[in-house]
Parts: C-alpha cells; sequence; structure tokens
C-alpha cells in the first residue's frame, strides 16, 4: 500500500469552487476526514485536526459575525497559524473581510462553493475516501457474475482466464485480468479495477492478448467491482476432503477486510463457469438472509426428530 494525496487544484476544478483568496497550486490533501472547526473557532484548540479539509457554514460563519473585532481578528490569526490545506465555505455565505485578508497574507486557499454545507459534506467526502483510499496491487481475474463480483485465484495455469472467457460468452462481465488494482473504500468494501493499461484485455494462453470489449461489445466489460467472493481454483486432490454441504464459512482476507472464500477443485470435464455462476447465485441468496445449507440441515434434524 502506498500513500495518496490529491492537489487542491483537481478540488477545485472537480466542484468548480469559487478562489476568493490564497494560492493552491502547492496544497495537497492527504485524507478524507472533514474538519468543521466550530468549538476551535470558539476557542477549544486542543483537538484540532489541520490536516483536514475545514468546511465553514452557516453556523460557524454566524458565529463568526456575532464577534467583537478584536476577538474574531485573534480566532482567525490563531485558525489560519496552522499549515492549512483550505478552506471551503458552502453556501455562497459571505466571508469576514479579516479572514479573506489573512488567507491571502498566508497563502492558505480560500474556496466557496454554492451548495449547501451538508450535500458538499458528503460529496466531497465521497470523493476523497474514492481518490485517496489505500491500494495494492493482487493477481487474479474479476469478474462481475449476477452482480457479484467474484475474485477468481489460484495458480499459474489453472484456468483463470479460460474461465473467465466462458462466463463473459455467458453474460457475465470481465473487470481485470491478471493484475488487480484493490481499493479500500472506509472500513468495509474492497473495489477492484484493472491498471489503465491492461483494461480490457485478457490472456489466453495458445492465442495470445484479446480486447473482451472488442471482440465481445461493451456490455462484456466493467471498469470497476466490489469485490463480495472470492473463487479459489485448485487441482482436484483425491485424498482432500472438499465442502460438501456448505455450512462452514471459509474467508481470506485482503488488507484487513474478511472476503467470503470457497475453494473449486478442478479436474478435467468440469464445467467452472457453471460452477461459478452458482458459487454466486448462492452468495446473493446468503446476502438476501437465505442460506440452502442451513435450511437443508434443519429439514434433516426435524425429520430425524420427526422419527
Amino acid at each position: 500500500m502506498k500513500d495518496k494525496k490529491i492537489s487542491v487544484v483537481e478540488i477545485i476544478n472537480k466542484f468548480s469552487l469559487q478562489v476568493l483568496a490564497g494560492n493552491a497550486e502547492d496544497k495537497y490533501i492527504t485524507v478524507s476526514d472533514i474538519k468543521r472547526p466550530g468549538i476551535e473557532l470558539a476557542g477549544f484548540w486542543k483537538y484540532f485536526a489541520p490536516e483536514r479539509v475545514q468546511l465553514l457554514g452557516r453556523t460557524e460563519i454566524s458565529f463568526l459575525q456575532e464577534l467583537d473585532r478584536p476577538t474574531l481578528k485573534e480566532r482567525i490569526k490563531r485558525f489560519l497559524s496552522y499549515d492549512l490545506s483550505c478552506i471551503i465555505i458552502a453556501r455562497n455565505l459571505e466571508v469576514p473581510d479579516i479572514l479573506i485578508k489573512e488567507a491571502d497574507k498566508r497563502a492558505i486557499p480560500l474556496l466557496r462553493t454554492p451548495i449547501s454545507t451538508t450535500r458538499f459534506l458528503s460529496l466531497l467526502t465521497n470523493y476523497l475516501e474514492e481518490v485517496l483510499a489505500p491500494e495494492k496491487t493482487i493477481h487474479g481475474v474479476l469478474v462481475d457474475i449476477y452482480g457479484i463480483g467474484v475474485l477468481i485465484s489460484g495458480k499459474s495455469g489453472i484456468g483463470k482466464s479460460e474461465t473467465a472467457i466462458q462466463l463473459v460468452k455467458r453474460g457475465h462481465r470481465l473487470v481485470a485480468d491478471d493484475v488487480i488494482i484493490v481499493k479500500k473504500i472506509g472500513e468495509r468494501e474492497l473495489i477492484g479495477m484493472a491498471p489503465e493499461v491492461s483494461r480490457y484485455f485478457l490472456e489466453i494462453r495458445g492465442i495470445g492478448i484479446i480486447n473482451v470489449r472488442t471482440l465481445f461489445g461493451a456490455g462484456a466489460v466493467q471498469d470497476s467491482s466490489v469485490i463480495n467472493m472470492i473463487a479459489k481454483l485448485e487441482f482436484w486432490d483425491e485424498d482432500k476432503f472438499y465442502e460438501r454441504l456448505g455450512l462452514d464459512n471459509n474467508y481470506d482476507t485482503i488488507m484487513g477486510i474478511d472476503i467470503p472464500e470457497v475453494i473449486i477443485p478442478v479436474k478435467p470435464g468440469r464445467n467452472l463457469a457453471m460452477v461459478l455462476e452458482v458459487a454466486a447465485m448462492n452468495m446473493r441468496m446468503k446476502s438476501m438472509g437465505y442460506n440452502a445449507a442451513l435450511d437443508f440441515s434443519a429439514k434433516v434434524n426435524d425429520k430425524m426428530r420427526g422419527r
């Protein structure tokens, strides 16, 4: 994983922000959290987080306007004494002249948006969480099957890409082949995508590189997908026990998040595409609250008690 940052200029362009003062050229945002500095402007600075984007709404601006001039000047100077990435004013609110003057003096970008405070807070947080999300690169094939993002893993040569092509021919969508960039969104979700250079391409041994979008159409590919489950392919081992009922839940951990995993034994003649379709549909049923293995087990137990 690597640290990421986004320039304030990109935020200005993304949300069409008005620049009131300061210089955004060398300013960067490194965290997705946003700070509304109400308690700090009231004089309590102990837990201030200057590394965050500072967002001022109607509450903060109204409070500043109620302060006498000496107190206002003292609070603004203290506020801008930190190395802030930027300050954003919501609702196109009028800004105290001392704030504009001090922001210009210290080259801190002072920006403004017509969007309401709560709405802009949500928009900017979602955008920053996606852009600044920690990421890592893993190997495998990611396919969207019935809306379930299935990460197909396994040793080289076991048939991951061939299985993906079979799934594409059955109407599902390829997200990434071989190299997958995984982003951690929040604490519960992983998003997988292909690197720009290899997007829509897939390698089949004996044939070479193919462009899935060109061969099968735009409906056969997808730019990104949540990773909902892992299907680990492994060569069939006659001496190994494979799950038959599905009562036990297995997981693999990626970037600290547990992802449900199924082990799929591979041997000649087995239709892996169909097996993965069933696995994806079964995962959807579980997410909707129905577990076929538990239902079957309960019916067997009821039958045994009846006897």
